[in-house]
């Protein structure tokens, strides 16, 4: 009897293992082909797509309009202003960081909601079929415009940081930075 008990538990056990393994697998698999949830939400801004709106709306770049002074090696305020005791920097130094990092945010939240409700008013007049030659080069030059300034204010920081560290710690920033 105990010879015949085993022999069905393991049996049973087997099965369990193979069933455990193919639920596991299958679990695994959706996970990996399932669309992201922030992907699959419709952004208020038909246009945008819901990362790149909440982007604008967070004040956040994901368009890397920065890289020109990256890829110069101009040094970043937020990351001049992380490297704080590596630079050495003083107290006035953090203090107009701290004011140039404030401002662009302002700035990126603001220009996010100009850039926004732009897409929207272009999205209503093509879906109300108002959209016509003179509106649509207002609100196309518009959207380059706002992106324009967008950038602008981001380079800024980056040559107003430059002005702000001494040749010294450009130096500092440079080395750490290629780290």
């Amino acid at each position: 009897m105990l010879i015949g008990y085993c022999a069905i538990f393991g049996a049973y056990s087997k099965t369990m293992n193979k069933l455990f393994f193919t639920l596991c697998l299958l679990l695994f698999t959706t996970l990996c082909f399932a669309q992201n949830v922030a992907d699959s939400l419709s952004a208020p801004a038909k246009s945008l797509g819901y990362e790149q709106y909440k982007a604008f709306f967070d004040g956040i770049d994901i368009n890397n309009l920065d890289r020109i002074a990256v890829l110069n090696n101009y040094p970043s305020p937020q990351k001049a202003l992380s490297l704080k005791k590596e630079l050495g920097l003083n107290a006035e130094q953090v203090t107009q960081l701290t004011a140039i990092t404030t401002e662009l945010k302002r700035k990126m939240k603001e220009m996010g909601a100009l850039i926004i409700k732009n897409e929207e008013t272009l999205n209503m007049l093509f879906k109300t079929k108002q959209i016509n030659d003179g509106n649509l080069i207002f609100y196309a030059n518009r959207y380059g415009g706002d992106i324009g300034e967008l950038r602008n204010a981001m380079l800024q920081t980056y040559l107003k940081t430059q002005n702000i560290l001494s040749a010294g710690q450009l130096k500092k920033y440079s080395q750490l930075h290629k780290l």
